[in-house]
């Protein structure tokens, strides 16, 4: 434990009840991979038990909550990489879509494992067998067990990319303030994507809080599917996309598509929900709307009114082939998404208005013009429906959107100079060297 890390009852609970917390996580584990939410050939790694050996020589463990904070992780480690040959890398996350665009995309210097549920002797193992010489997290994903294991090896601790909305940090305050400072204050280093977040992490405990801007930014663009981007873009139909839509929204985007396709004759809808696992729940409310709903997982052609995106891991091609893109999660009270992946790939942005999971983006863009919120179906409809009739429009869009959001190298560069002095000397001169 680190000796100015305050001592707090509610964490000695937690931590308390984490070491006999191992065997109902098997029981969660088999349910959820029943369900299809975990890969049952790596359930043990879930329990802390490595499948592969852990490489020789210093170790960055980064863990990161799932595909969108992992993309994040790869720019990361390019900048650390490159000023230092001799690292290895061991990138965790917790869902299967994250673990398979992780064996796509870590080169040779890296590997992929699921992270531990939060029992403490499954949070042991894990640190014991990995033995990192420096311990990153990413975004907001702090779990106790892990975080006190990972503390007491020895090695360093760093929150990057920090997000902590108002509705989180009231959280913590309520349920447990005192928690909060003691997990917060094992971190050596907290790098905060805003002003906001920061003086909420400090706020909550943090020391010595910085703003770097998000990591999000730097992330390169989610993979594309030519083929399946081909085929929807040979349909010869103008269409739009719902992203990441969460309970609540898909209806709101059916009542959308009547609005926008009285203007734009032949309309195709993309839904792609945030969790695909509620598709029949989302076919029954489109179809209580008189909609005709054709679902990908099930290889139906996209003939209908709408088309269900019920898969994982396939945004890139989605994003790849709409014009416009309306970001889920901001409609219903959830925080907003991601807008930078769209703006990335040139998608003219629409979002409602809850978006304070990522609110200096959102206000970058309010700023410059490069995206337009809306606040009902109505409105939904009737600006999907304008962007679609006006190129231009769209184009000033998302050239703006593209300008607001141009800080990601600048964030990976400073973020990867604080990791920097965390890490352990090097063995000789040549490891210095660059190349990843």
């Amino acid at each position: 434990m680190s000796a100015r890390a305050p001592f707090s009852p509610a964490l000695a609970l937690y931590l308390g009840a984490a070491r006999l917390a191992e065997g109902p996580a098997r029981l969660l584990l088999a349910r959820r991979a029943a369900r299809g939410k975990e890969d049952p050939t790596r359930l043990a790694e879930r329990l802390g038990h490595a499948s592969r050996p852990r490489p020789d020589g210093p170790l960055v463990w980064i863990h990161a909550a799932s595909v969108g904070e992992s993309l994040s992780a790869l720019p990361l480690i390019e900048a650390l990489g490159a000023a230092r040959a001799d690292l290895r890398f061991l990138v965790t996350t917790g869902t299967r879509a994250s673990a398979e665009l992780m064996a796509a995309r870590l080169g040779q210097r890296a590997l992929h494992q699921y992270a531990p549920l939060d029992a403490r002797p499954a949070a042991r193992r894990f640190v014991a067998h990995w033995r990192p010489d420096l311990c990153v997290w990413l975004e907001s994903e702090l779990w106790p067990a892990l975080i006190v294991e990972a503390a007491a090896s020895g090695a360093p601790l760093a929150l990057v990319g920090g997000r902590m909305s108002a509705r989180s940090a009231a959280r913590w305050r309520r349920l447990a303030p005192g928690m909060a400072r003691a997990l917060l204050g094992r971190f050596a280093v907290v790098a905060a994507q805003d002003e906001d977040a920061a003086a909420r992490l400090a706020a909550l405990g943090a020391r010595e809080v910085q703003a770097t801007g998000s990591l999000k930014a730097g992330a390169p663009p989610p993979p594309d599917l030519p083929e399946a981007r081909a085929a929807l873009a040979a349909l010869g139909r103008p269409l739009w996309l719902a992203a990441s839509t969460h309970p609540g929204e898909e209806a709101m985007v059916g009542a959308a598509h009547r609005v926008a396709a009285a203007r734009v004759p032949g309309l195709l809808t993309l839904i792609a929900p945030r969790h695909p696992a509620r598709a029949q729940e989302i076919v029954d409310a489109l179809r209580a709307q008189g909609l005709t709903i054709t679902r990908r997982a099930l290889g139906e052609a996209p003939t209908g009114d709408v088309h269900l995106l019920d898969t994982l891991g396939e945004m890139g091609a989605w994003l790849r082939v709409a014009p416009v893109a309306f970001v889920g999660g901001s409609l219903a009270p959830v925080g907003g998404h991601n807008p930078h992946e769209p703006a990335a790939l040139d998608v003219a942005i629409l979002h409602g208005p809850h978006v304070g999971n990522f609110r200096a983006e959102y206000e970058a863009l309010r700023v410059a013009g490069g995206a337009v919120r809306v606040d009902d179906a109505e409105a939904l409809g009737r600006e999907a429906a304008a962007l679609l009739r006006d190129p231009d429009r769209r184009l000033a869009l998302t050239r703006a959107a593209r300008a607001a959001l141009d800080g990601g190298a600048r964030a990976v560069a400073r973020t990867a100079a604080l990791l920097a002095p965390l890490l352990p000397a090097p063995a000789s001169p040549q490891a210095e060297r660059g190349g990843t």
